[in-house]
């Protein structure tokens, strides 16, 4: 029999003794779950005086908490965000066309559906609330298997933009219209494409690389010196090194994939420090920017338990989640590998981590709500 997963925790964790007993036993329950290998986990009350953070895995080599990791979708929110710093800066309107942004042999027959081309009407804001209809890169696809699939067989893959699009033209169908933005409830289905397209507008529109919009936007002012995009790692030597992904118990190299993503490497200390900015306006000029991240909340079709507003999940941790509790909402966004940066508003509370696993999708949210669980008994 394995022995049980170490918990080490953060040095500075600042809880009472009975919430720090809890949390502990949730994580090491958590890494000795079969289909996991470690766990990373950090919640923090709004005013950053009650906080506690620690790693669980493998006894004979325990992770440190807060260690560097792929983020995967998390990503999603700093794009968010530099996509609403570009409007406050006139650079882009998110009324405005794809097709105001990218030339023509980008564009052109991304979206057909019934003989009709609707790229021309998909717009910054559909592709940013995932209501184009465009599909998903990472999703099935015609005549091989997705890349979902591929990540956890561990079989690694590299692609360009130029790649995207071709996949999105010739293998893969859009799912509906884009939507009437304007109507009281829009059709929503999650899709990496359309933020990869973000990117790329991004990038024309500010005439910099998402790299530098990044440091120059975001963390930079920030000073988030432990969060990066791949291939351009700080050289800071206290930053350690990224904690792997797997599948299971089983350890995964996928670089290339991983560097084709466009997504980033971060600690769960960083993408706290992130969300408060977000959600308290210090990325932004304007007092009520950060509102635009939240003014609507889509139901997801291939996602039905999460709405999606801008760039923004909203999750329900209902009665049944949180022993008959009075259910709490979670706002923020989780990745595919098992990672989370949420905050709960009801509670005041942020949580951040990861699971580093292939198919980790649904586990940040049973792990949240059995943390809002211990956190408010």
């Amino acid at each position: 029999m394995a022995p049980p997963p170490a918990v080490t925790r953060a040095p500075d964790n600042r809880v009472p003794a009975e919430l720090d007993a809890r949390l502990a036993g949730l994580l090491e329950g958590l890494a000795a779950r079969r289909g996991l290998h470690h766990a990373d986990i950090a919640l923090a009350g709004g005013d950053g005086e009650r906080r506690w953070s620690a790693a669980a895995g493998p006894a004979d080599r325990p992770p440190a908490p807060g260690a560097p990791f792929f983020t995967a979708s998390i990503t999603k929110r700093f794009i968010a965000a530099l996509v609403l710093q570009a409007h406050e800066r006139g650079e882009l309107d998110l009324a405005a066309p794809v097709t105001a942004f990218l030339p023509a042999a980008e564009t052109t027959g991304l979206h057909v559906l019934k003989g009709v081309d609707h790229t021309p009407r998909i717009t910054v804001r559909h592709l940013a609330s995932h209501t184009s209809g465009l599909p998903d890169h990472f999703e099935d696809r015609r005549g091989g298997p997705s890349l979902h699939d591929r990540l956890a067989a561990g079989r690694d893959a590299a692609w360009t933009f130029e790649d995207v699009l071709r996949t999105t033209r010739e293998r893969q169908r859009p799912h509906f219209e884009p939507q009437d933005l304007a109507a009281a409830r829009q059709k929503a289905r999650y899709s990496d494409t359309g933020f990869q397209l973000l990117i790329r507008i991004l990038e024309a529109a500010a005439g910099r690389s998402f790299h530098g919009l990044l440091n120059e936007r975001v963390l930079g002012p920030l000073g988030l010196e432990r969060t990066w995009l791949p291939g351009h790692r700080p050289a800071d030597p206290e930053a350690g090194e990224p904690s792997p992904l797997h599948a299971g118990r089983r350890r995964l190299e996928v670089p290339s994939m991983i560097a084709s993503c466009n997504d980033l490497f971060s600690t769960t200390g960083d993408l706290l420090a992130f969300q408060r900015a977000l959600l308290g306006g210090g990325l932004f000029a304007g007092p009520r920017t950060a509102e635009a991240l939240t003014e609507r909340r889509n139901r997801l079709r291939n996602v039905p338990v999460l709405r999606y507003g801008l760039g923004t999940m909203f999750f329900t941790v209902g009665r049944l989640m949180s022993a008959g509790r009075r259910p709490v909402t979670l706002v923020g966004h989780s990745g595919a590998t098992g990672t989370w940066l949420f905050y709960c508003p009801e509670l005041d509370l942020h949580l951040a981590g990861t699971v580093d696993q292939a198919r980790g999708q649904a586990v940040p949210f049973r792990v949240m709500a059995a943390c809002v669980d211990a956190w408010r008994r």
